[in-house]
């Protein structure tokens, strides 16, 4: 056995259990570690009455994030502008619970299960969902489970445009032509056949073609800066870290810091934000996914212009003049 062949073997002895590690990682420690952190959520009633209450949410440091309103009607506005997750009204017949489980699940269960234990033995909780999920997605698990293919299809895109060698405006222009169709594609998967998405349809294309984009268009950037290894970091970055970072099967602010935070800065993370927003809330709180989501999708497609105007080698090219260089063993 040759040197060089001993050297790969050794390579891929080593790289598959550190892959198999960052992998378990980057999934099961935020999976492991779900928790409050500053969850926003409102108390709503004359100051006497809800003073308890707070203090008693507050008593959890760390853990919730308390907006005080002056009544039922400013605490569902702010829970339909995403500025909270959900808000206890106390009324003289007890505490009423207002939910969003579109905004996530797993802090609509928590709000319930944390308001029902702190309630006076014997008093009935009453829970209102202000903005449920749809009736396609009871329990949001499928809009959650479309991060992934979204952050595969941009891997892909980025990738096979760079694998076969289109660079510069060509590349730009695949890229955009792929993320437009995926979006369309995607939308009429989820909303028109399956019922998980009830927003404006083609301002849900959008929001999935633009997270498509976002991350195709970081991918073969990388690629264009750095070659090959740019492929391997795009992906692990967007599959790897994007997507369990993302929170959209909790929320970031249930995942270990500083995951969430981590995750909202990707594109994977980003997009889940921005699609519950215009798919549930009517746009709003979208300006900072948006914003997340566009320079990601600008920077990557101007490194792809640049690296085409800089007339580099593609990386099939490359590739093919390494295969062809390296020496064949005799016998």
């Amino acid at each position: 056995m040759s040197a060089t062949s001993t050297r790969r073997m050794i390579a891929v002895m080593v790289l598959i259990p550190a892959l198999v590690a960052l992998a378990l990682w980057a999934f099961a420690w935020p999976a492991a570690r779900i928790a409050p952190r500053d969850v926003p959520i409102g108390i709503a009633g004359p100051a006497a009455a809800t003073a308890q209450l707070e203090q008693r949410f507050e008593q959890r440091e760390g853990a919730f994030d308390v907006h005080r309103y002056d009544d039922e009607a400013a605490a569902r506005s702010a829970i339909e502008d995403r500025v909270v997750y959900g808000a206890v009204v106390v009324t003289t017949e007890g505490p009423r619970l207002l939910t969003a489980s579109a905004a996530g699940p797993a802090v609509a269960q928590l709000l319930k299960e944390a308001v029902t234990s702190q309630a006076p033995a014997g008093t009935q909780v009453q829970i209102t969902d202000v903005v449920p999920t749809s009736s396609g997605d009871p329990r949001g698990s499928a809009l959650a489970a479309s991060i992934l293919p979204l952050a595969l299809a941009g891997v892909a895109a980025g990738a096979v445009v760079t694998l076969l060698g289109l660079r510069g405006a060509r590349a730009a222009a695949a890229l955009i032509g792929t993320a437009v169709l995926v979006g369309i594609t995607a939308a009429a998967l989820a909303d028109s056949w399956l019922g998980v998405l009830t927003g404006p349809w083609w301002t849900q294309a959008g929001v999935l073609g633009l997270t498509v984009l976002a991350i195709g268009a970081a991918v073969a950037g990388l690629a264009a800066l750095i070659g090959t290894p740019g492929l391997a970091l795009g992906g692990l970055l967007m599959v790897l870290i994007g997507n369990p970072f993302s929170g959209a099967s909790s929320a970031p602010e249930l995942l270990p810091e500083p995951a969430g935070l981590i995750g909202q800065w990707l594109p994977p993370g980003a997009g889940g934000t921005l699609l519950r927003s215009v798919a549930y809330f009517e746009g709003n709180a979208a300006g900072a996914a948006v914003l997340t989501l566009s320079l990601w999708a600008a920077l990557g497609l101007a490194a792809v212009v640049a690296g085409g105007r800089r007339g580099g080698r593609p990386v099939a090219a490359a590739a093919a003049g390494h295969r062809e260089a390296e020496p064949v063993p005799v016998g």
